[in-house]
């Protein structure tokens, strides 16, 4: 791994782009995957007697 003490300008902003992507990924699939529960509980909720 690089030292970030070292590090230059331009890599430093490769890094944080990486960080940016990886986070908005991890944010995307955590909202796909709720939105998928929610829809089949959903389906299943609706057919239940009270």
């Amino acid at each position: 791994m690089s030292d970030p003490a070292r590090e230059s300008e331009v890599e430093a902003k490769a890094r944080r782009g990486r960080n940016i992507a990886l986070a908005l990924g991890l944010a995307l699939f955590v909202i796909l995957v709720f939105v998928v529960t929610m829809v089949r509980l959903g389906a299943s909720v609706t057919k239940q007697p009270f």
